[in-house]
């Protein structure tokens, strides 16, 4: 059933019916027949579903088409004339002009035109690729990761890998940007140990479900908003005190061993043998990350030279690498009864999880933000969400939870795979592969060789400019940056962020209180008090100490012009100040106000209204225009002017 020699002149892959006609001359009536004709209105409407429908003819009779070779290669229309009707839009028409030649068709020949198949184009494959080997590099490092936290937790060592397979491919496919890499963690492990210990796995599941339920209402929320107010020394000790903990870590993988002995001297040697490769393999080739090509080398050398060295099997035990679907989690439920007693023992926990993991997540996605320098910002919203329906996956799986790891991130953004959300996807894939199929294989991965690995992100984490810099900026930010490194070190993340940033609000809160001041101009009558500076709970002791109230004559001008009120406690000590030299029967203006200062200060006083005493100069073309920091409601009947 032919309907003529109109060939879709698009590219082969986005054409439905000449990727058909092409490869299967016998069956493109049938998709004529679907489709219309390509010129037609009602082929556009649907070219997507058409498209879609071709692909799959292509995928489920291509067997047909390499089986018959060229029996199947298409032949050229014939070459029409003025005379030769053929199908327009509404049917059989006459050209009026003279085709001396059909128009060339791209399926003439499907190895000359091979090239159009292929969909990704040159820097797409480039950056599959990249993020893929740099995916690989960073499944092979998280390996004693999720095996140390899983002993941490207290559950077995699959139960951490499959918790970072499950976690990572979620978070890294619905989080704030790519190239963070999410997993099973030490902070949120510590958390939920005790639950572990006292109530067995089946709860510890339960409570990342609902960790994970609590993450994914706070980014709905915008909640992640608040990591804003994070400062920059918190920001600093963060970095410090987890490169501390990380270096400390690795470290213990080297706790019994003599250096000066066999064992010794391979597991310092090849760790310090990782290490230089990391940094030479890069001079060499850019083709594959430094990371897995040295993991690589160092595992053939240990293998080969057959070094007395720990390996990943030793660590987790032979049981976690079996291999095998045997492997496999089972997707449920936990095993918990679902009542209420159940939800107030898992609720603590759940609620600490959640917070805990969403702060390092965030963190992490800030400390991203600023090492790509690629112009994007991550978002979040969609990182909380991320991570929340990352936990909900791993307590599906019989998982931990966790969060996003900056170790493990680094790791990636070094080896390329910070440009791709498929680098934190694949790791999780390659990882739940070589469970699977390439066990044994893994098992012989030398630990040492990780151990070098994590020792120069480790060194890299570390903010060396902070101790730098630590005679130059105030005292204040340098105590905060020593604070917050002590506290992730000693106690959690989340305790550490917390007092560092309250002790910067209230060093900030301390220093701006001292700035706050007054000249004064004095005529017969009149006192003039000029104020400069913040006007707000910190300051309002001082603000009092300005004024002579007995001393000054009867009429007293505060002109705010040059000071901004800020908070409720101001709007206090203004009225207070007013109060006093009322009682001395003296009057005050105020000048320079906001225009809903006027309506806030009535608001305070008795009956709603000013003193007599207490007059509120108004200009509305000079007066500035802020808002109070005041509850919503205390402003349902003020107007406030809109800034020019």
């Amino acid at each position: 059933m032919m309907f003529g020699d109109v060939i879709d002149p698009r590219p082969l892959w986005k054409s439905p019916i000449s990727l058909t006609m092409g490869i299967f001359p016998q069956y493109h009536s049938v998709v004529f027949i679907v489709s219309g004709h390509p010129t037609s209105p009602k082929h556009f409407r649907y070219k997507h579903i058409m498209r879609i429908l071709s692909i799959g003819l292509f995928v489920i009779l291509k067997p047909f088409s390499l089986a018959f070779g060229p029996s199947l290669r298409w032949t050229p229309p014939p070459i029409y004339t003025s005379s030769s009707p053929h199908f327009g839009n509404h049917g059989p028409v006459t050209s009026t002009t003279s085709l001396l030649q059909s128009p060339p068709s791209q399926l003439e020949s499907i190895v000359d035109n091979a090239k159009s198949l292929v969909i990704l184009d040159k820097e797409r494959q480039d950056t599959l690729l990249s993020a893929s080997a740099s995916g690989l590099a960073v499944a092979l490092a998280m390996i004693p990761e999720a095996i140390a936290f899983a002993f941490v937790a207290g559950v077995h060592p699959l139960v951490g890998l499959w918790t970072t397979v499950s976690l990572g491919f979620t978070a890294a496919a619905l989080g704030g940007r790519a190239g963070i890499v999410s997993s099973a963690s030490g902070a949120c492990s510590v958390v939920v140990a005790a639950l572990c210990a006292s109530h067995g796995p089946s709860y510890l599941s339960a409570c990342a479900m609902l960790a994970g339920a609590l993450q994914i209402l706070g980014g709905s929320l915008g909640v992640g908003k608040l990591i804003r107010l994070v400062p920059h020394p918190v920001m600093l000790g963060f970095v410090n005190g987890l490169a501390v903990l990380m270096t400390r870590s690795q470290l213990h993988h080297f706790q019994g061993i003599v250096w000066n002995s066999p064992q010794g001297l391979a597991t310092y040697g090849l760790t310090g043998f990782t290490m230089m490769l990391c940094k030479v393999l890069p001079k060499l080739t850019k083709k594959v990350p430094a990371t897995l090509g040295a993991i690589v080398i160092a595992t053939l050398v240990a293998v080969g030279a057959k070094l007395p060295v720990t390996t990943l099997g030793d660590v987790a035990g032979a049981s976690t690498f079996t291999g095998g679907l045997s492997v496999l989690p089972k997707l449920g439920l936990p095993a918990v009864p679902w009542t209420i007693t159940t939800l107030k023992t898992v609720f603590p926990y759940a609620i600490t999880m959640a917070a805990v993991g969403a702060i390092e997540s965030l963190l992490t996605m800030q400390l991203l933000d600023g090492m790509m320098d690629d112009g994007k910002r991550g978002s979040t919203r969609k990182e909380m969400i991320g991570q929340g329906a990352g936990n909900v996956a791993s307590g599906m799986v019989g998982g931990i939870g966790g969060c996003a790891l900056l170790g493990l991130s680094l790791i990636n953004v070094q080896s390329g795979g910070g440009i791709s959300r498929w680098s934190g996807m694949s790791f999780a894939v390659f990882l739940a592969l070589g469970l699977v199929l390439a066990a044994p294989l893994l098992a012989q991965v030398p630990l040492a060789s990780l151990v070098g690995i994590m020792l120069l992100v480790c060194y890299s984490t570390f903010s060396w400019s902070s101790l730098r810099l630590l005679n130059k900026i105030p005292r204040l930010d340098a105590l905060v940056i020593a604070l917050v490194s002590i506290v992730t070190v000693k106690k959690d993340l989340a305790v550490a962020v917390l007092c560092g940033t309250i002790a910067s609000a209230l060093g900030f809160a301390w220093k701006q209180s001292a700035n706050i001041a007054a000249s004064t101009s004095t005529t017969a009558e009149v006192k003039t008090y000029n104020l400069t500076g913040p006007l707000f709970f910190g300051s309002t002791d001082k603000f009092q100490d300005l004024f002579t109230v007995k001393s000054d004559p009867s009429k007293i001008v505060l002109d705010f012009t040059n000071c901004r009120v800020f908070d409720h406690s101001a709007l206090e000590a203004i009225n207070t100040l007013s109060d006093s030299y009322g009682d001395q029967g003296k009057s005050v203006t105020l000048r320079g106000l906001s225009s809903d200062c006027a309506q806030l200060l009535a608001n305070l006083q008795k009956g709603g209204k000013l003193p007599p005493y207490e007059i509120v100069e108004k200009h509305p073309a000079t007066d500035p225009s802020y808002g109070v920091a005041e509850e919503s409601s205390v402003y349902e009947n003020i107007s406030v002017k809109e800034s020019t």
